[in-house]
């Protein structure tokens, strides 16, 4: 939990340096951009989703070369998807801004800030597999090492660029892209440590027969092809948000940016929970012990709603002194603190969501997230347009209820997972009785 926690602070120091010059101009700016990266960089979070399932099944089974075989899968394809999205920035950045309704000011302040953080996409993607694996073998402490690392160069990096060389949004984006390069470099020392071997070493003891397997290949592409559907419809969701404050102008845009600093700290809190039912889950499931996945299920289930309730009164009680902390601007403290009773509510809304995705993600039913995810996108998307005429009301009314929807379409799968793996259980026992 505390490493989850630190996770968000990333946005926040952001979000912090910036707002407290009291230009909106460059907070809306640094909204937009991020909201662009996220989405970009999020769209292989299943480089991070899938290695965690993955990585505990096949810890679970017992099978130690598999799990060395899938840190050296995973940093293949988040180092070179990152080196594609570096030579692909100019593009990409060009598509996402004729599509996002931000005026001249906003968007020339995004452009710097995404320009910058398009330099880090290699360590940023080979971060969430490194972080992936490391969740999957249960080693939330070293996980907790990796962000705290980051976070604290994050911090020293913005201040320096920001205060000490009025750099803007785009010294935003240079200290968190500076940041994330040392997180890699920090996080490839950690998994040689767990491992017992280098990096080097790892691949060149690792047989290339297992390294490429085919039905291994196979089942990972299968998993993340679903899993990245799955992230872009919530993206696209989170895209539509920043879209539609842009709409209401940049004070809405940057009050919205501010609010959901407290979204990401209840999320990224209480997916440390699910993290610990993925892991659970998964390893359960390579074990082949319905008790333990059932376990699993009950424990995360009971300390997620315990941290939610906890999340969303201290939120009611200190969010309005944390607004002031994070912004000067007078119109944007002042419509942050009007919308924030949905920010606070979040929590709650969000845990069942938070939780059962890590619950599928550790059972590796990547097609369940997908088709949930779908579904729960088009549904709040028709909210928000019928909402429309409440204004920045309408926005976060749609997008507390998003979280519902999610919930609820995810969960009408679960009772299908839970038959499923009674299935799979009674195979086991019949296998071994043959």
């Amino acid at each position: 939990m505390v490493g989850q926690a630190s996770i968000p602070l990333v946005g926040v120091v952001d979000v912090a340096v910036i707002g407290r010059t009291g230009d909106a101009a460059a907070l809306a700016g640094v909204a937009l951009g991020a909201t662009v990266i996220n989405f970009i960089y999020w769209s292989f979070g299943f480089l991070r989703m899938g290695m965690t399932g993955l990585t505990a099944q096949a810890l679970g089974a017992g099978d130690r070369r598999e799990s060395e075989a899938m840190l050296l899968r995973g940093l293949m394809l988040g180092i070179g998807i990152g080196l594609v999205l570096l030579t692909l920035q100019l593009p990409l950045g060009h598509l996402a801004f004729a599509l996002l309704a931000g005026g001249p000011d906003v968007t020339g302040e995004a452009r710097t800030f995404v320009s910058a953080r398009f330099l880090s996409a290699p360590a940023a993607l080979g971060t969430y597999a490194i972080v992936g694996w490391l969740l999957g073998l249960g080693r939330t402490r070293a996980a907790l090492a990796l962000q705290v690392v980051m976070n604290l160069a994050n911090i020293a990096l913005d201040v320096t660029f920001v205060q000490g060389f009025g750099m803007g949004a785009r010294g935003v984006g240079l200290g968190t892209a500076g940041a994330e390069w040392i997180a890699l470099i920090t996080g490839l020392a950690i998994c040689g440590r767990i491992a017992g071997a280098s990096l080097p070493a790892l691949w060149r003891r690792a047989p290339r027969s297992a390294l490429f397997a085919k039905e291994a290949m196979t089942r990972l592409f299968a998993v993340n092809r679903d899993l990245m559907i799955r992230t872009v419809a919530l993206l696209l969701l989170f895209m539509w948000l920043a879209n539609a404050g842009a709409r209401l102008g940049a004070e809405a845009l940057a009050a919205n940016q501010v609010l959901l600093q407290f979204v990401n700290v209840a999320a990224f809190v209480l997916d440390a929970f699910a993290f610990t039912a993925e892991a659970r889950v998964g390893s359960a499931v390579g074990a082949g012990s319905r008790e333990g996945f059932l376990r699993a299920i009950r424990l995360a289930g009971e300390f997620s709603l315990g941290g939610a309730a906890l999340l969303s009164c201290m939120f009611f009680v200190g969010g309005g002194v944390a607004v002031d902390l994070l912004v000067t601007d007078p119109g944007v403290r002042a419509e942050a603190e009007r919308l924030l009773p949905f920010a606070a509510l979040i929590p709650l809304a969000g845990m069942p969501s938070w939780l059962l995705d890590g619950i599928f993600i550790g059972a590796t039913q990547a097609r369940a997230l997908r088709n949930a995810a779908l579904a729960s996108s088009a549904l709040y998307l028709a909210l928000d347009f019928a909402l429309r005429p409440w204004g920045n009301l309408g926005v976060w009314t749609a997008f507390s209820a998003s979280y519902l929807l999610r919930a609820l379409t995810l969960g009408a799968h679960l009772p299908g997972l839970l038959r499923s793996f009674g299935k799979r259980q009674e195979l086991a026992m019949q296998e071994k009785r043959a």
